[in-house]
């Protein structure tokens, strides 16, 4: 053909992008006899051979007029980038600086009597996190001068504290790091009654590790009474699959139950009757 002259193969992709093959049998200068070039949009390669088949392509012999060459690429990306222009963003700490804002008191607006104690706060941070507090601090039927304290009834001024500080820190308060079921329960009610469903899930979560035999019919209750699922579920469980209904059923807690939710004593019965059939099974097969 001629030094320079070439054949090119089809354009094929790899690696997401185009290439060819561009094949000089008499080599594309004068002292190459083969030469291959392989183009491609981010390199130029050139391997090359002669017919003592050296590295790279090796000679072959045409048959019937025709011969195949067969490559493999490997198409290596790289990005440059300079070390001066990348920057670490430090973690957010939104509900750190909101949960300063409440304890500092900057720009409070609203205040709130819960038995006679008085908790200043934000309303728009609370219309924010709460449609409760939305409506009744900014609704039409809205009658609460900044002015007076807004009474909130039926509710211990420790569990309003703990809500104020879910509302503006998004975590449980430091008095539901204990182990203390009381304090949980009246937390859930809060939340429920102040449509916070995080706070609710949170709740109730903690609810289910700590479910024992003197609180598991008061939280039982609790759960039939406010719509956890989960919850109550994990009531009829622990009940059902310990040898405990006995001493459940002299606590308080279950009296109270009894009263409260007495259709939920048909859904004990069921519960037990079914991990009964399990055991039995299970034995069966051992």
């Amino acid at each position: 053909m001629g030094i320079s002259e070439f054949v090119s193969s089809s354009t094929f992709t790899v690696g997401g992008y185009d290439w060819n093959i561009m094949f000089f049998p008499d080599g594309n200068k004068k002292e190459h006899e083969v030469h291959s070039i392989v183009r491609g949009p981010l390199f130029l390669v050139t391997p090359r051979a002669t017919k003592n088949s050296g590295p790279g392509l090796h000679f072959l012999f045409l048959n019937d007029d025709s011969l195949t060459i067969r490559c493999v690429l490997t198409v290596f990306k790289s990005r440059t980038e300079d070390v001066n222009t990348i920057i670490s963003a430090p973690p957010a700490n939104l509900h750190r600086d909101l949960e300063h804002m409440l304890k500092d008191g900057k720009g409070v607006d609203v205040t709130f009597d819960v038995d006679g104690h008085l908790f200043h706060a934000h309303r728009c941070v609370l219309s924010a996190r709460s449609p409760v507090f939305d409506a009744e601090l900014f609704g039409p039927l809205n009658k609460n001068n900044s002015a007076h304290p807004v009474k909130i009834n039926d509710m211990d001024p420790t569990i309003f504290e703990g809500l104020l500080h879910f509302i503006y820190a998004d975590s449980l308060p430091d008095c539901c790091d204990s182990n203390e079921n009381t304090t949980m329960q009246h937390l859930l009610i809060a939340a429920d009654r102040y449509g916070l469903d995080r706070l609710r899930a949170l709740c109730e979560a903690k609810l289910c590790q700590g479910i024992d035999v003197q609180t598991v019919a008061t939280t039982l209750a609790l759960g039939e009474q406010h719509n956890c699922e989960r919850l109550k579920d994990a009531c009829l469980r622990f009940i059902a699959s310990r040898d405990v209904l006995s001493a459940i059923m002299e606590t308080d807690g279950f009296r109270h139950l009894k009263e409260s939710c007495p259709l939920i004593l048909e859904a004990i019965s069921e519960k037990i009757a079914t991990f009964r059939k399990r055991r039995t099974s299970m034995q069966h097969l051992r």
